[in-house]
This record gives C-alpha cells, sequence and structure tokens, in this order.
C-alpha cells in the first residue's frame, strides 16, 4: 500500500505521479519565496489534475513548512492524491537550537510521523526525506540518514535522498544501503538530473535503487537536454524500472500561476518531450509503474 494523507491506498490507485514535488516549503535560504499558500496550492494541484496528474510526493520534511492538516482537505477538493514526507533536511534550513532539541529522538520523531500522524493533524507520513551534501556527506547528512535508517527498519518506509546539485549518490548507497541495512529498492535518490553523470546514475541504478529525475534545471539549460539521453541509457541497460520523474517547486515564483513552469510543467511539456525520445510505453511506466512500486510498502 502506498500511504497518502487520506489513508493507505493501492499502489495502482496513484495514476500519474509527480514523484518529488512540494505545495508548502519555508526555508531561510529562501527567505520571501515561501510556498505558505493554501489558495495557490490548491491552484496548482487543480492544474496539475486538469493536466492528466493522479498523485503528488511532497518531499517537504520537518521543520519546513509542510502544513500537514491543510493536505488532506486539498487532496479531497482537488482528486489528487499526496503523500506527505518526514525526516530532516541539510543542517543550513534550520536554527541550531531545533536540531540541538532533536539530538537523541530523530528516529523516534520520525516513527511517529510515519505512524501515528505529523503534530495534531493525524495526517501520516509515507516517506522519509534526507539530504546529502555537494560530493560528500557531513556529520548531520550521516546523522539524519542513520535515523531514517532507524525508521525505515521499524516502519519498511521508503527513504528519498535530495544530492546536492545531483551529487554523491554512492556515497549516499554506501552508507544507507552498505553500513545500515537499508535495502536498496527502498531508496529514491532525488535530483539525478543535476549532475549528468551516466557512469554514475547507472551504477546507481544497478545498486537497485530508484532514480529521480525531478525538475527543470535553474542555473542553465546543460542538465535539461542531457535528460532524455541519460534516461535512453538507462532504459537501454534494463534500469527502466528504476526510473521515476518529478517537477520539483521549491519556490512561490516558480509557480504556474505566478508565470513558473510548476507542477504541469512535467505533464505539457517533460512528457511530450521524453516521449520522443523514449516512446510513451516507457515514459508511462516511469510515471504510473514505478512510482507505486517506490512509495509501496507493506507498512509495519
Amino acid at each position: 500500500m502506498v500511504r497518502t494523507v487520506l489513508g493507505d491506498t493501492l499502489p495502482e490507485d496513484l495514476g500519474v505521479c509527480d514523484a518529488h514535488d512540494h505545495l508548502f516549503l519555508s526555508s531561510p535560504l529562501l527567505a520571501g519565496q515561501e510556498l505558505d499558500d493554501t489558495s495557490a496550492a490548491r491552484a496548482e494541484l487543480t492544474a496539475f489534475r486538469e493536466a492528466g496528474g493522479g498523485s503528488v510526493a511532497q518531499w517537504t520534511p520537518y521543520g519546513m513548512g509542510r502544513r500537514a492538516a491543510d493536505l488532506p482537505l486539498l487532496s479531497l477538493g482537488t482528486g489528487v492524491h499526496v503523500i506527505a514526507a518526514t525526516g530532516l533536511h541539510q543542517a543550513a534550513h534550520y536554527a541550531h537550537d531545533l536540531l540541538t532539541e532533536l539530538r537523541g529522538r530523530l528516529a523516534e520523531v520520525f516513527v511517529s510521523e510515519l505512524t501515528t500522524g505529523i503534530g495534531t493533524s493525524g495526517v501520516r507520513a509515507g516517506l522519509i526525506k534526507v539530504a546529502g551534501g555537494f560530493h560528500a556527506l557531513d556529520a548531520h547528512a550521516r546523522w539524519t540518514m542513520a535515523a531514517a535508517a532507524e525508521a525505515h527498519h521499524a516502519t519498511g518506509a521508503p527513504i528519498g535522498v535530495h544530492l546536492e546539485l545531483g551529487t554523491g549518490a554512492l556515497d549516499v548507497l554506501d552508507l544507507l544501503c552498505g553500513e545500515l541495512g537499508v535495502p536498496p529498492h527502498r531508496v529514491i535518490l532525488g535530483h539525478l538530473n543535476r549532475s549528468p553523470d551516466y557512469v554514475t546514475q547507472r551504477q546507481a541504478a544497478e545498486s537497485g535503487a530508484y532514480l529521480a529525475f525531478d525538475g527543470p534545471s535553474r542555473a542553465n539549460h546543460a542538465t535539461d537536454w542531457r535528460m532524455p539521453d541519460a534516461l535512453h541509457a538507462l532504459a537501454d541497460a534494463g534500469h527502466g524500472d528504476r526510473l521515476l520523474l518529478g517537477g520539483d517547486t521549491t519556490t512561490a515564483a516558480a509557480r504556474s500561476a505566478n508565470g513558473g513552469p510548476g507542477m504541469p510543467y512535467l505533464l505539457r511539456r517533460v512528457r511530450p518531450r521524453l516521449e520522443l525520445a523514449l516512446g510513451e510505453g516507457l515514459v508511462e511506466q516511469m510515471l504510473t509503474v514505478n512510482p507505486g512500486r517506490a512509495f509501496a510498502v507493506d507498512w509495519c
């Protein structure tokens, strides 16, 4: 079953899935660009639904303005399944006092949000989100990933990993799957499109982890036009069943209503572009079958 904000549902009920995005998000690193407007979130989900979307995985973790209590009504009102996340991002997104307060009980927080609910909302998370650094894992990343692994072993929940600029995938797998014993098929590596290193991508796929290609390039277009070739290479190597697609909307300016690509861009532009390169069947698999498998869990 896939754990959504309205309860557990069958993987095939997800429909077309945006496997990595944000309805709500706030961070001191994005001051003035917070995603904190419920009406705007509803409009974005509605536009995604009208473009053919059926579900969205919101990777916004603990302490970053998830607004979990608002998610069920948004899901009900738009007809789009929503998967919420627990977890912790990089240290720079948090006040030092908050991180100090979480010491010694981080895994407990993750497990509680996966099984009992986020705060008083009663909304249960269906995903653990953590983050690596640029080509490395610092002490914070190792701490959060250790807690994520503990929570995974207690619940079965998948672990989504923010790879900084798409780097560090193999270090993450060495830690999570090697040292901490998380099965690779329970790991979703985010932002692989931001570092078009075909060798690393293939090695990550060979491990059995899921690879998320999520969001248009922000700095330049160098990674955008390489993405079809990267996905083609991975599919030709037999890893078409490990690939996911997402939009990763992180600022108010990026929303479609504000002139940005927003969630609909994944289906309005990315999907037809990939269908030309890969064929409709494989792209359909990446948008429907693969996310159903990636997020489905025999919940403990």
